[in-house]
């Protein structure tokens, strides 16, 4: 809510200086195309500009990343779900493991495999089946945290940048601002020509602040809903396995 507050002060902003540009930019003589913008800029909003095109080069990696992770995980636990599935309703462990490590890439893999390696293992000791299900449900916990902490790499910052570039591009407004009323006052003019360079300066910080938080906090919130996704289905995962687990249990104990 406060970005969309941000933005909308932001664009009345823009819209009234874009007026005034177009009244003072003949007479200034100043021409609005990249290269002059930057060459008018100060090293301060210099240095703002480099930092949010950072901040926007480093989303974008994120971004990709993420999406290609999601996509992987996404594809593969399709081909293992069926498979392991039919593997453990023939009784078969080995098979269902060697299934899962072959779709290394799938988050409801890494969980399953925790929890078959761990009640395998245990399978062969001489403890009773309680104590073996609850070793199987702890190692599956533990691997739901991991996947979990994998799958939301990089969002954190993702949502940092999505939040603060936009009060970045705000200070290199300030400076542009600033600027031009430092020249109004350097060369004793009333024109909008003397403030018309200190104007885009300040327009294009604007701009670009907005440019890299939209598409960060959209993502952010698009990926944030896929990770929740994920979690449900890892935690669906694992409560049918637990259940495999003790019907497998309860039918050694019978025998």
């Amino acid at each position: 809510m406060l970005v969309a507050n941000i933005a909308t002060l932001m664009l009345a902003k823009a819209q009234i200086a874009a007026f005034w540009l177009f009244q003072g930019g003949e007479e200034s003589g100043v021409h609005w195309d990249p290269i002059s913008l930057w060459n008018q800029m100060g090293w301060i909003a210099r240095i703002v500009v480099v930092i949010l095109l950072i901040m926007s080069a480093w989303s974008i990696g994120v971004m990709i990343d993420r999406w290609i992770a999601f996509s992987a995980a996404r594809k593969q636990s399709r081909q293992f779900a069926p498979a392991v599935a039919g593997a453990l309703r023939e009784g078969k462990l080995d098979e269902a493991i060697r299934v899962a490590e072959r779709n290394k890439k799938s988050h409801l893999a890494k969980v399953v495999t925790a929890g078959l390696q761990e009640f395998k293992a245990h399978g062969d000791s001489s403890e009773i089946p309680g104590e073996q299900i609850e070793a199987s449900k702890r190692a599956l916990e533990r691997a739901e945290a991991i996947v979990h902490a994998e799958l939301k790499r990089g969002l954190g910052g993702l949502a940092t940048i999505g939040s603060t570039s936009p009060f970045v591009g705000l200070f290199g407004t300030v400076i542009g601002i600033l600027d031009a009323f430092r020249k109004i006052s350097e060369q004793k003019a009333t024109g909008l020509g003397a403030v018309a360079g200190g104007i885009s300066e300040a327009l294009v910080t604007t701009a670009l602040g907005l440019f890299v938080a939209i598409p960060a906090v959209m993502m952010f919130n698009y990926f944030t809903g896929k990770v929740e996704a994920f979690d449900v289905e890892m935690d669906n995962s694992s409560s049918e396995l637990v259940d495999y687990f003790l019907k497998r249990s309860s039918s050694v104990v019978r025998r």
